[in-house]
């Protein structure tokens, strides 16, 4: 056993890809080579990927693996062989295609019920590591995330080859032997290269071993968590020196990363008059279009001074890669002062009726239209969060404004955040100008929510209307399809009124917003529908956050319509389920359910206490009496888990009833009244979740 080696030497590969790509490239190889019987158990890999090469090196491999015995059925005998005992054509046909060709000597027979069967029995000769290692590339390069193939023809100007980009080396090594194999138009060696500036053209690879470090010595790091956290710590140790603190989004640093082999960081610098612009603008720019690091002063503002990654040692310390890079920023900057500089000569509220000419959906009208509908929305839910309704519908009727200006037309993702730098320049309430640029939260699972009951009544509005709508004309997302990104929708909604405490019923709220809705041509009822889309939505939520399928099922099948709650029940549910009298009491719950749903109808209106004959029934009468008003005291204020710990004091009544007492009494009268008794305690019981869901 040794170590083995392949490499993929390639044209730039995308940089956005390149981790899956390089993962998903050496844990195939490595799987493959598993099941071939050529890894070991103690077998490693180390991955490794740079912008132009995937990589992978394997200790502990086989040259061979080993033989294998082999036994497989065949056909019955009477099939396999004639009457005269000569082979038939299908047994020969299988023989030769299992590799045996027509040498008969490996033929058993064993019966079976009675009836003899053919078996062909032997060893399967190991595989070796060359026809392994071409299979297991193969096998691994077919099933790469590549999102698009690219095609291309080799220097013989016929040969059509598929990758995601032209490969020019392919090296194999089995520690310093070269495994021979052909793929991508190309025979395995040792020969690869390195750094495009830094290092000859060409160079040789001496083993599996030696080629991380010869890699290095090629200015090189073919690690990428080793490339990735070198990048980090320059980029901190360059801050430090010029005494800021850079800005680096995690997206940022992995494609950056993912775009250089040699991280080396330089500094440059743009005019102070650029700070003028909203540093959001600034900031984009450099992150966007040229990958720069922004860097931020002691005092957290946005410096004139950002970072840059280069792949070259420059003799000159950089000044020449400084300078450049100057120029370019200033030419970006200046684009953005300039849209700036001439979005503010009109107001936000002059742009609004220019939302007519931008579509929101072909069914569903105009931003315009779009924006009323929001506007009505938000005004109502301002209402229940106790919020000033005019400010939340004014900032509503400016929500989408800024997609009529350069600067968003230039930068979508300033949507919202140059909305309120407009809203401030044109004299809004900075309530209203703060709801323009939140009411588009959270943008992402995690991300934070509005900050101010404005923000929210009409960032919720902006997301009830999206939803209402594209159920109401029956574009409910299906399987993994979501293009309106509704799920994402639906649960923010129910993370504000959530998280935020607020005290509106979700029938009420698609209520409200069906009756905004309906006015649109082609929309239908879609209250039940989107109600229990909500509803899936919190089984999700809830279920990443531990509780189980019996919980959830408790809690949300009888659908509790004030949301706000549903976190307080669940955790009431599993301090419940701790108590030593929750499994009896649950078991019970649901025995009452089933005999309350058989004589649906014929309980009586209510307990009356003098038709209670039995000594079982009438303890059960005093304790649900006596439980009674404190559990629904409990339940008023939301102590539901104080109001189930107080059902444990019905274990002992309810389990002497059951054990006693005939419920269907022959007698109506007392049948009926047995029957009311335990509707009286199926209801005390089922207030905060339907305890039966949580039977055994």
């Amino acid at each position: 056993m040794t170590s083995l080696l392949v490499e993929l030497q390639t044209e730039e590969l995308p940089p956005k890809a390149l981790k899956k790509l390089s993962e998903a490239f050496g844990r195939g190889i490595e799987k493959s080579l598993r099941g071939q019987g050529l890894l070991s158990a103690g077998s490693r890999s180390e991955i490794y990927a740079t912008p132009r090469r995937l990589a992978v090196h394997i200790t502990d491999v086989l040259a061979r693996s080993e033989d294998k015995p082999f036994s497989k059925k065949l056909m019955p005998k009477a099939i396999g062989f004639s009457v005269d005992g000569k082979p038939s054509a299908p047994l020969l046909k299988k023989m030769e295609a299992l590799g045996f060709g027509k040498d008969l000597s490996s033929l058993r027979t064993k019966q079976e019920n009675g009836k003899e069967f053919l078996y062909v029995e032997g060893k399967l000769p190991g595989v070796e590591l060359a026809a392994g290692l071409e299979k297991a590339i193969s096998e691994s390069c077919r099933n790469l995330p590549i999102p698009r193939v690219m095609s291309y023809q080799l220097p013989d100007g016929v040969t059509t080859v598929e990758f995601v980009r032209p490969v020019r080396y392919l090296t194999a090594l089995y520690g310093e032997q070269i495994v021979p194999i052909s793929l991508f138009g190309l025979e395995s060696g040792r020969t690869t290269r390195g750094h495009r500036f830094m290092a000859p053209p060409e160079m040789e690879i001496t083993s599996a071993d030696s080629y991380a470090s010869q890699m290095r010595e090629a200015f090189v790091m073919v690690s990428y968590e080793e490339r990735r956290a070198k990048l980090v710590e320059l980029l901190h140790a360059k801050a430090k020196e010029l005494g800021g603190t850079p800005i680096m989004p995690e997206g940022l640093i992995d494609e950056v990363t993912a775009l250089t082999e040699w991280p080396v960081v330089y500094s440059s610098s743009f005019e102070k008059e650029f700070l003028s612009v909203p540093e959001e603008c600034l900031i984009l720019t450099m992150q966007l279009n040229q990958k720069y690091f922004p860097m931020r002063d002691a005092s957290g503002r946005l410096m004139n001074q950002f970072l840059l990654v280069s792949q070259l040692v420059a003799r000159d310390g950089g000044k020449e890669i400084s300078s450049g890079n100057a120029r370019v920023v200033r030419a970006r900057l200046a684009d953005a002062k300039f849209f700036y500089e001439t979005d503010q000569k009109e107001t936000l509220a002059s742009r609004v009726p220019g939302l007519s000419n931008v579509v929101y959906h072909a069914q569903l009208g105009s931003q315009l239209e779009r924006m009323e509908r929001v506007r009505a929305i938000a005004s109502i839910i301002a209402m229940f969060l106790h919020a000033d309704a005019e400010k939340a519908a004014r900032a509503a009727y400016l929500a989408k404004a800024d997609l009529r200006t350069q600067m968003v037309g230039e930068f979508p993702e300033l949507q919202g955040v140059m909305g309120q730098y407009y809203a401030l320049h044109d004299g809004e309430p900075a309530e209203v100008a703060l709801a323009i640029r939140e009411h588009y939260l959270p943008r992402f699972a995690g991300d934070r929510l509005p900050s101010t009951p404005i923000s929210i009544a009409v960032a919720m509005a902006d997301k009830l209307d999206t939803l209402g709508g594209m159920f109401g004309i029956g574009q409910a997302p299906t399987g993994e399809k979501d293009p309106y990104a509704l799920r994402r929708h639906a649960i923010s909604v129910l993370r504000m009124l959530i998280e935020k405490q607020i005290p509106a019923k979700l029938t009420k709220i698609l209520e409200l917003t069906y009756e905004v809705e309906r006015h649109v041509k082609g929309v239908g009822d879609f209250r039940s529908e989107l109600a229990s889309f909500f509803y899936d939505r919190l089984r999700v939520m809830f279920k990443d956050a531990g509780y189980t399928a019996q919980e959830l099922e408790a809690v949300l099948a009888p659908r509790p319509d004030l949301i706000m709650d549903i976190p307080a029940r669940l955790k009431a549910v599993r301090s419940f389920e701790a108590l030593p009298e929750a499994e009896a009491l649950a078991g019970a719950n649901k025995r009452i359910g089933n005999i309350l749903k058989k004589a649906q109808g014929t309980a009586a209106s209510g307990v009356r206490p003098e038709l209670l004959a039995d000594e079982a029934e009438k303890k059960l009468f005093e304790a649900i009496e006596e439980v009674r008003p404190k559990a629904e005291a409990d339940f008023a204020s939301g102590a539901y888990e104080a109001m189930l710990s107080r059902l444990a004091a019905l274990k002992a009544p309810v389990d002497e009833f059951f054990e006693k007492v005939m419920v269907n009494a022959e007698d109506p009268q007392l049948r009926s009244n047995r029957l009311a008794l335990l509707q009286k305690l199926h209801g005390l019981m089922n207030q905060v979740a339907e305890l039966s869901s949580l039977a055994k």
